[in-house]
């Protein structure tokens, strides 16, 4: 697929997923963002907003196999990765697969297990295998994981290590819907006999991988680079700031305005398009100092500040 196909393509997807979820389309857009820049996503929203059918609607969307994990604090990590069994007919061990292979995984309330199960995805996210009792097994191709988190202000919830929020591309969330979208909720819900949504296939496996190879085609000037870099740098000097954006960071933000562009149906980065995904995709990888902490300053707005400081380079 060409960055036009993949554009219309997309464009599909967003008309598929808004005729079951009420959401805004930068919601879906920032999904689409982690796909295509073969990263992974983290949604954080209160109980009840449609996280879990935003999951299963986007794999279905995309003619994936789909697989949900209801993280709790009981579950183990091979839970998750699957383990290695004795089949007495056979007299041999052989390994059972876990629900992480599949093409889409929902990490459902990631952060209701405790960390030595979260750091099983680690690996999964980063090399999309998995080692169990020293075999590596190879995940599904492509694999894309959406994880979902309550508030952190909620009880009984174990906050995921800087280390497993920095390797996830996208940070998002849905909200709840404004008093019209509320009402045209429950005006399709009146309309179909099921309690929640379906929606068809329109794409597949194949389309899938070309599309995120498509925004591989992308070209970013030099200058923009420096610009991207220049972003990075600044909140690692932020007074507000303990621990700035890492250079993987960078390299997520450079991924993610290749995709804005193809999204887009451009073969060019721009800068608008470094300012469109800044946010869900470096706000979530600074570490606030303790006094900033303490007056509740919201990391999305450190960011902001550093995008109207640092310069924009005329592309």
């Amino acid at each position: 697929m060409d960055i036009s196909e993949t554009s219309a393509a997309c464009g599909d997807v967003l008309d598929t997923l808004r005729g079951a979820i009420i959401a805004e389309d930068a919601f879906f857009e920032d999904i689409l963002l982690g796909l295509l820049s073969r990263g992974h996503v983290l949604i954080e929203d209160v109980p009840g907003t449609g996280k879990t059918l935003t999951a299963r609607s986007m794999a279905t969307a995309l003619g994936l196999s789909f697989s949900r994990i209801q993280f709790t604090p009981d579950l183990l990590p091979s839970d998750v990765t699957g383990t290695t069994i004795y089949d007495e007919g056979t007299g041999e061990f052989e390994f059972s697969e876990g629900p992480i292979f599949a093409n889409v995984v929902l990490a459902d309330e990631i952060n209701r297990a405790p960390p030595k199960t979260q750091a099983a995805l680690l690996e999964a996210m980063e090399e999309e295998q998995v080692t169990v009792d020293g075999t590596t097994y190879e995940l599904p191709s492509p694999f894309f994981l959406i994880a979902t988190q309550n508030p952190v202000e909620q009880s009984g919830n174990f906050p995921l290590p800087e280390a497993q929020l920095d390797r996830f591309s996208v940070k998002t969330s849905m909200g709840y819907p404004d008093t019209d979208g509320e009402i045209e909720l429950l005006k399709r819900r009146l309309d179909r006999v099921e309690q929640s949504p379906s929606v068809e296939p329109v794409l597949d496996t194949e389309r899938v991988v070309g599309a995120r190879e498509a925004s591989e085609a992308v070209r970013i000037e030099e200058d923009l680079l420096a610009y991207m870099v220049d972003v990075t740098q600044a909140t690692r000097s932020d007074r507000r700031v303990e621990v700035g954006v890492s250079p993987r960071g960078t390299q997520r933000l450079l991924e993610a305005t290749r995709a804005a562009a193809t999204l887009a149906d451009r073969d060019f980065v721009t800068p608008d398009d470094v300012k469109r995904v800044a946010t869900p995709v470096l706000a979530h990888r600074l570490i606030l100092t303790p006094d900033a902490t303490v007056e509740n300053i919201d990391k999305r707005d450190v960011l902001a500040d550093v995008l109207d400081r640092v310069e924009v380079p005329t592309v």
